[in-house]
């Protein structure tokens, strides 16, 4: 496909955990809608969904667990267990009731360099899978690429282990910078990966890379026969995105880094085009999509998201704060609200938590924060109206 004929194209289409003893903060518990890293569910209906109330924070997070190095991704498993990828030591811990920590597993084949090393994880339930539990997918660099594996989950909570991995897909591009990294099942049970330009910003228009896009693919890495352009394409024209995460109308939302300007949230379409390098932030022009919220990169540099009632909740590296943003339409959002600011540092990734609650990780010891004793370390915060 011609580079003219993929922009025309794109004109065209528009998890019990560890649980602490928190009450919620009302009678209705918020709730995840849904999860990005369970099983998935059909896809609802575009309409067919109640108005939520929105949540936020309701007083001062508590600690989990410490002493993690250089945390990227958190990810809940429907067992009631939790898994942390570390990027620097390539290794998959598990959290213990007591707040310990183990060693589920090492990505044997990720070489950690700059922002590269084990980013994302994800969770696929499979009776079919060795073990019958499902698998554990894992976006990670190498000397040459950034590739997905996925490992079959073995033991039970407290003794989890990972299995040899299989190849999903490799040949993104990868650099020290901008390797993009998140991946989540979405609710059409298919898994989607956010990838960055790789610091060439020539991949994110190039049809042709992998780079600079969010992909969408078959569990086992081939092509959806309702992809947008043929490919594993899903949407282009991004700089470095690293959040996903669906609201309960099934749409969904990532989070992405700006360059010297305006840091993003953007409402995915299939085949859209989100500007990059011709634009950054809002831009006013049709050629491209207009993110919905913006922020100085001074403010936000933002990782992981996380939907909960129709609230985002979103993670700031730089900005050192936790963004709420409630959504208050099938394609439009309320004005941003800022948490904890400066109060833990660099803040990596963020989940839906048991019982109305949040779950967040700092991530002050990848080389560019400042830590402090215990770090880094997984908070809990109770949300409600």
């Amino acid at each position: 496909m011609t580079s003219q004929a993929f922009r025309r194209a794109a004109a065209t289409a528009s998890a019990a955990l560890l649980v602490l003893a928190l009450a919620a903060c009302s009678a209705d518990t918020p709730r995840a809608t849904p999860m990005t890293s369970t099983p998935a569910q059909p896809a609802p209906g575009a309409t067919a969904t109640a108005e939520l109330t929105p949540v936020h924070p309701v007083g001062e997070p508590v600690v989990i667990a410490s002493g993690l190095q250089a945390p990227w991704s958190i990810l809940p498993l429907p067992g009631g267990a939790t898994l942390i990828s570390e990027r620097d030591t390539t290794r998959v811990r598990e959290l213990l009731p007591d707040g310990g920590l183990r060693e589920a597993g090492t990505i044997k084949a990720a070489e950690p360099n700059g922002e590269g090393g084990l980013l994302g994880l994800a969770f696929l339930a499979d009776e079919a899978a060795p073990g019958g539990a499902g698998w554990v997918y894992a976006y990670f660099s190498t000397a040459t690429d950034n590739r997905i594996e996925r490992m079959p989950l073995a033991g039970t909570p407290g003794s989890h282990t990972l299995g040899t991995p299989t190849l999903v897909l490799d040949s993104i591009p990868r650099a020290g910078n901008h390797n993009g990294g998140r991946i989540a099942f979405g609710p059409d049970g298919l898994l989607y990966a956010t990838a960055g330009d790789a610091g060439d910003t020539a991949n994110a228009q190039n049809p042709s890379s992998l780079g600079g896009k969010i992909l969408r693919l078959t569990p086992t890495g081939g092509v959806p026969a309702d992809n947008p352009f043929g490919t594993l394409v899903y949407s282009f024209g991004h700089r470095n995105p690293q959040g996903l995460a669906w609201d309960s109308r099934g749409q969904l939302w990532a989070s992405e880094f700006g360059q010297n300007a305006w840091d993003e949230l953007n409402r995915i379409v299939p085949g859209g085009n989100y500007g990059w390098p011709q634009v950054e932030g809002e831009a006013g022009d049709a050629a491209y999509i207009d993110p919905q919220q913006q922020w100085s990169t001074d403010q936000a540099s933002p990782s992981g998201i996380a939907i909960v009632n129709d609230t985002i909740f979103m993670t700031g590296l730089r900005g050192q704060r936790l963004w709420s943003i409630p959504i208050t339409g099938p394609s439009s959002t309320a004005a941003p609200a800022e948490w904890f600011v400066h109060d833990y540092g660099r803040l990596r990734d963020v989940v839906s938590g048991p019982a109305g609650t949040l779950w967040f990780v700092s991530n002050n010891t990848d080389g560019r924060g400042s830590p402090a004793a215990g770090d880094d370390r997984l908070f809990q915060v109770v949300v409600g109206p």
